[in-house]
């Protein structure tokens, strides 16, 4: 199957260097580029990309404001986005992910992690870049008093069992090899937790086990 790409970013160099990139992967097309915010709306309700690459300043629409229109709460056929920004920042990282975003990288996290983060996406999972991953998870664990909300109804003990290696960063087949347990077993415990949880993906799943203290 082949993972159909969008790229916004306002500098056609990045831009042209991505698509290169990602046009050589076998399993891989880039099937439109964006200069602004706006445009990469635009693009992605026209085709829906299975995977779109945000920059996060841009003009005409940020790349914050493009996620949450594609991904956002109430999005009711959220896309995959994932954010690729030079700037390691704090407020950014929690903005993108908490807009929907199931993915944040540095631009200068190399082609391999950038190659990762989409087929991630694709495939359900997220990935965040290593140099923020410590400081995100230290800033869930450390949540502002009343944050965390509780699930509609009690996770079962192997649900959190689930919940506890997804907020540690484990994808499907990782949680699937450490459980003992087959791949759509596991894809079956995520979709009743985030029924339960009300968790779009598997990036609030994440925050809502560090915030709720499951994962310390």
């Amino acid at each position: 199957m082949t993972i159909r790409v969008l790229i916004a970013d306002d500098q056609e160099l990045v831009r042209t260097g991505f698509q290169m990139i990602l046009d050589a992967q076998p399993d891989m097309e880039v099937v439109a580029t964006a200069g602004d915010g706006a445009e990469a709306v635009e693009q992605a309700r026209r085709l829906r990309p299975d995977v779109c690459l945000l920059d996060i300043r841009m003009p005409r629409l940020d790349g914050l404001e493009a996620t949450k229109i594609l991904a956002g709460p109430g999005v009711p056929d959220p896309m995959r986005v994932v954010i690729v920004t030079t700037f390691d920042l704090d407020e950014y990282v929690y903005g993108a992910l908490r807009s929907g975003a199931t993915g944040f990288l540095l631009k200068d996290s190399g082609p391999t992690l950038l190659i990762e983060a989409i087929r991630a996406a694709a495939a359900g999972d997220a990935l965040v870049s290593p140099s923020v991953t410590v400081r995100l998870l230290e800033h869930l664990a450390h949540p502002p008093a009343g944050r965390s909300r509780p699930p509609a109804e009690p996770l079962t003990e192997r649900e959190l069992d689930v919940v506890r290696l997804v907020a540690r960063g484990r994808t499907n087949q990782e949680v699937a090899a450490e459980l003992f347990v087959s791949l759509s077993t596991v894809k079956t415990h995520l979709g009743s937790i985030q029924a339960k949880l009300g968790a779009r993906n598997r990036v609030e799943i994440a925050a809502w086990a560090w915030e709720s203290g499951v994962v310390s």
